[in-house]
């Protein structure tokens, strides 16, 4: 099937002086993209402790091999913000450890997802303790914290997953879930997002659930129209039990475009081993210790990939596309992985390079005119520009900027 990519794509006129202000005319571009503008990652979560020096020498190792195969492909990371293993103790969160390992990413051009700021499970335990006045406000002043210390350098944040399920989650007794039943899904949503965007009034605020029914849509419905500053909409597909193929993933895209709010793809997985049993309601209830990648199913894996990621980029209101997990053995101990538990690629990892850095990737030539000037075009991004020995960085936005770039050399 041929699919439209025609809105992910950039124009800008461009004009290269001399410091005299004379026009450098008749010379050789060289237009370079270096990063795309459409968000593609993984969950990185040993980012962490290998910045911070908190790995065996051997774990070190282990850790460069595979993060040389994901920065080759990836610029988006998902960061763990859950909160039971964030602050531990109360009052020591691991703030400065998660800010440099965030640094040191985004000096390789890579966007950073927090996820999340409120989530019943793996929630703070200490908050048992509490009522629920006093829970409502450590959980406030926490995303009041959060969001502040990483301004600038964390900007998009889930800041509460899985609201559908929250008040009626019963696996067992936590915080979270009781003061949504007290408060509402809705009130509780406005008290956060609100929090959050006092903060930080530039960050892009998601809600995150994996329940795609209509009640999650009747929720952010309900949401907007009580004015929680919702700004973009979160939606998990993992698809232990089977690809949902694409009419189903059409339908969602359809359901969701309602809103006209960018959608994210936060949790994807698809396994490249046996599919987990249909009778399974909640995926963490299938425990199993062999859960192996396969050569037959790792293509099956692939031309998955390739289908889902084919239609999310066609879609215009679809901004990012997370692998949940890119090493297999993650959640669940499933084979969802783009490398195998060695670090090998498989075939999924080869099918996602060919479509981001080939087939959706600009790299090309062009010349100034008479008057200085060429029109660059291509795929919506950054890019280096490299002419007369001179680079210079461009940023790839808009189907057409009217203003000219001038760069002086």
């Amino acid at each position: 099937m041929t699919r439209d990519y025609s809105h992910r794509l950039g124009k800008k006129k461009v004009k290269f002086v001399r410091k005299d202000g004379t026009p450098v005319t008749g010379k050789e571009i060289e237009v370079k993209m270096y990063c795309h503008e459409f968000l593609f990652g993984t969950g990185l979560f040993d980012v962490i402790p290998y910045v911070c020096g908190e790995m065996k020498p051997e774990e070190e190792e282990a850790f460069e091999k595979i993060f040389r195969k994901w920065i080759a492909l990836f610029n988006n990371a998902t960061f763990p913000f859950y909160w039971q293993r964030f602050e531990p103790e109360r009052g020591k969160p691991r703030i400065e450890q998660t800010l440099k390992a965030a640094d040191w990413l985004k000096q390789q051009n890579v966007v950073i997802k927090g996820h999340p700021l409120c989530w019943h499970t793996l929630t703070a335990p200490w908050l048992n303790e509490m009522s629920n006045e006093q829970i409502v406000k450590e959980q406030v002043k926490r995303i009041h914290r959060d969001v502040k210390a990483f301004k600038g350098v964390i900007d998009i944040w889930d800041v509460v997953n899985e609201a559908v399920i929250m008040p009626v989650f019963d696996k067992y007794d936590n915080g979270i879930t009781r003061i949504c039943k007290e408060m509402g899904r809705v009130k509780l949503l406005k008290t956060m997002f609100e929090a959050a965007r006092e903060e930080n009034d530039s960050a892009e605020l998601l809600i995150n659930d994996f329940n795609l029914s209509s009640n999650y849509e009747i929720l952010i419905d309900g949401c907007l129209n009580a004015g929680v500053p919702i700004d973009e909409i979160g939606l998990q597909t993992h698809q232990h039990q089977g690809y949902m193929g694409e009419e189903r993933l059409l339908e969602i895209l359809e359901r969701y475009e309602q809103f006209q709010k960018p959608l994210h793809f936060t949790e994807i997985t698809l396994t490249s081993g046996h599919i987990m049993p249909p009778h399974i309601v909640d995926l963490n209830d299938y425990k199993t210790d062999d859960w192996p990648t396969t050569p037959e199913f790792e293509d099956r894996q692939a031309r998955e990939f390739t289908e889902m990621y084919e239609i999310l980029f066609s879609h215009p209101l679809v901004r990012t596309a997370v692998s949940w997990n890119f090493v297999d053995g993650g959640w669940l101990n499933a084979p969802g992985g783009l490398l195998r538990k060695d670090g090998s690629v498989k075939p999924a990892y080869e099918a996602l390079y060919e479509l981001i850095h080939k087939k959706w990737w600009t790299d090309t030539k062009t010349a100034t005119d008479e008057n200085g000037e060429a029109v660059i075009e291509g795929y919506r991004g950054d890019y280096n520009l490299i002419c007369c020995g001179n680079k210079v960085n461009l940023a790839l936005r808009n189907r057409e900027e009217k203003e000219t770039e001038i760069f002086v050399i």
